[in-house]
């Protein structure tokens, strides 16, 4: 397609544009009768349904179709693909190692950024010290990785290191460690880069919940002699509670979703991969669409029930 035809693709693209938007508006000067309401309000809601239709609705149902079917997606296997799933030892590590993401990274980030939020709150270096713990978020994970890919780089003992983490271990005598090849421990080392990159976060949140606290109720806390991890304990916490749980349920989804670090830091190799990774082997690699759809069937089902709850806790919060 050449440069001139690509312009008038782009140029059709901003006139349809502009015409549905021109009698949306027309429809919202002119109509003013009850059944004209319906029709604008219809003008309004409907390009936005044909939109999540199509883009949303139409692929999710389409795949579900797809994990019934074989690799090709020409014949129906029934519920093989996810017997497969749950039986085959390299995808049951995979699910092991998503469940381990998913247990850890939520709750070390979380306690974390709560611990850095305390600390910083109404110190007198607390601007600062929540731009640096919060800088990690504005980096994608892609370049969190390759940070952090640098920081666990791997050489033998006796030759110069330029991954930080070897050096140190040389420097208090020990040997240099494969960080990223050695088996289970690599999935951890990885769960430290999501964990680096979401306490900012989860930081920024609770702290902005703490400030929230009336004053009066800290006050009474402190002449009834509460202080310290007491005063942690019985009112902090308590007060932002649903800040935690928004907290903990929005990173257990970024986490379940994992795919950038495990791409780039050891391409899903040496026993790291996660299910979101996995589906991207099975579908766009090893072309096994059947299993790949399965996996993605299987994130979907794990992600929805957080979600659905995440949003109830985020609707409690908006109405205190």
């Amino acid at each position: 397609m050449s440069t001139g035809e690509k312009f008038v693709q782009m140029g059709i693209a901003i006139a349809l544009f502009v015409a549905v938007f021109g009698v949306v508006l027309f429809l919202a000067d002119r109509v003013k009768s009850r059944r004209g309401e319906v029709l604008q309000t219809t003008a309004f809601v409907l390009p936005a349904v044909l939109m999540v239709s199509l883009g949303l609705l139409y692929p999710a149902i389409r795949t579900v179709w797809e994990s019934f079917r074989d690799s090709n997606s020409v014949k129906y296997v029934g519920l093989d693909n996810y017997h497969e799933v749950f039986t085959n030892s390299d995808l049951l590590q995979v699910l092991r190692n998503t469940a381990l993401w998913v247990v850890v990274t939520p709750v070390a980030a979380t306690l974390i950024g709560l611990v850095y939020a305390v600390l910083v709150d109404r110190a007198r270096f607390e601007k600062f010290a929540k731009a640096l713990i919060f800088l990690p978020m504005a980096i994608s994970l892609v370049g969190a990785s390759l940070i952090w890919k640098f920081v666990y780089d791997y050489r033998a003992s006796e030759n110069p290191q330029i991954g930080l983490a070897n050096q140190i271990l040389k420097w208090i005598g020990m040997d240099t460690y494969r960080f990223l090849l050695t088996e289970p421990w690599n999935t951890l080392f990885l769960i430290v880069i999501m964990i680096w990159v979401q306490a900012g976060f989860a930081m920024t949140v609770l702290s902005a919940s703490i400030k929230s606290i009336p004053d009066d109720i800290v006050e009474a806390a402190r002449l009834d002699g509460v202080s310290g991890m007491r005063m942690f304990r019985f009112i902090t916490v308590p007060m932002i509670r649903p800040s935690l749980i928004v907290v903990l349920t929005t990173i257990s989804i970024t986490t379940l979703k994992v795919f950038d670090i495990v791409r780039t830091a050891t391409g899903g190799q040496f026993g790291t991969s996660v299910l979101a990774y996995e589906f991207y082997v099975q579908s766009f690699r090893s072309f096994n669409s059947g299993l790949g759809a399965a996996l993605a069937v299987l994130l979907f089902l794990l992600v929805t029930p957080i979600v659905v709850y995440n949003i109830r806790q985020m609707r409690k919060l908006e109405a205190r």
